[in-house]
């Protein structure tokens, strides 16, 4: 099995792909990333020199880079992606060029090499905020940011591929991630690291929102799963059941962490912030995959991870 994973450096991509070749140690992956701030090539520190992988430094909207990378590769797997909801409020130009643009010339490489399955990966932002109830594979897309929008196009377009050529797409749609190497400007790594600086963590607004946890172990099990398992032209979607306000989850680190609230630093609330996203994963789980990661567990272990990692994130902190 030959494999192309594009955004291998970043966060969930490093650990798709370490777990991928511990799983099966027969298979060839090629690691295509831009590293960009966000993509870090100490995340795979462990496996450069692993002869099953092969990374190429490239953007995935240049077409003749992706061409290159895609010639008799049997599956895809796109991670690639833009994906702060701040920054893309500041500026969505790049959102659009990269997570839009580049999935295309990543679609149509993929159809003229007659790659045999192509696995693009979502968020649960494309959805929108709901107060209530969860969010079905079939329910509309309401995105709210530059970035979730820019999210569900690329969701739009893969589709579009299998509809009128017949390329053989599946998405995945997951709730919020947590786990080693996620660059610390996400809430769990920064508030983590900021209070290992003794420095205050910034909540929006009120810290209400409500957001589900995933352990990132659990996402790239769940892409495993469907990537063996999912039907073609169809999307499922990936959650933690961990449901918790921003509030919840700083008070859980903080007590980890021996600290208390007067490290909480309440700011305006972000633009267009939304509430709750939450995923319905009864699809997924009827097919026979469920999360394994106790969140407490988890979540200790992360904090863990930080602690014991300084050479990692202390650099991009700077």
């Amino acid at each position: 099995m030959k494999m192309l994973i594009t955004g291998g450096c970043g966060f969930i991509g490093s650990n798709f792909i370490r777990n991928i070749l511990k799983k099966y140690p027969d298979y060839h992956i090629i690691n295509l990333d831009k590293l960009t701030y966000a993509g870090n090539s100490d995340n795979l520190k462990d496996i450069e020199n692993n002869p099953n992988y092969t990374f190429v430094k490239g953007d995935i909207c240049d077409i003749d880079v992706v061409s290159k990378v895609m010639q008799d590769v049997d599956q895809v797997v796109h991670f690639a992606a833009e994906s702060h909801v701040d920054r893309s409020i500041e500026d969505g130009s790049i959102f659009v060029k990269t997570n839009v643009l580049g999935t295309n010339t990543l679609l149509q490489s993929a159809l003229n090499n007659n790659v045999e399955r192509f696995i693009h990966i979502s968020t649960d932002e494309v959805y929108g905020s709901v107060k209530e109830g969860s969010f079905a594979e079939t329910d509309d897309l309401k995105p709210s940011s530059p970035y979730s929008s820019s999210k569900a196009g690329s969701d739009l377009l893969a589709m579009s591929y299998h509809s009128t050529y017949g390329l053989p797409v599946t998405i995945t749609r997951c709730t919020n991630n947590f786990g080693p190497y996620q660059y610390p400007e996400k809430l769990i790594p920064l508030f983590i690291t900021n209070l290992m600086e003794g420095k205050q963590v910034p909540i929006y607004g009120t810290g209400l929102n409500v957001r589900d946890w995933i352990h990132v172990g659990d996402h790239c099990s769940g892409i495993d799963f469907v990537r063996k398992n999912g039907n073609i032209g169809e999307v499922y979607n990936i959650g933690g059941g961990s449901e918790l306000t921003n509030l919840e989850i700083t008070r859980r680190i903080l007590e980890i962490l021996g600290k208390d609230e007067t490290m909480i630093r309440y700011v305006e609330d972000r633009k267009g912030h939304d509430f709750r996203y939450s995923l319905d994963c009864t699809k997924l789980k009827k097919m026979g995959w469920k999360p394994e990661y106790d969140f407490e567990t988890a979540l200790s272990n992360t904090i863990k991870w930080y602690v014991e990692n300084r050479w990692w994130w202390e650099p991009l902190k700077q």
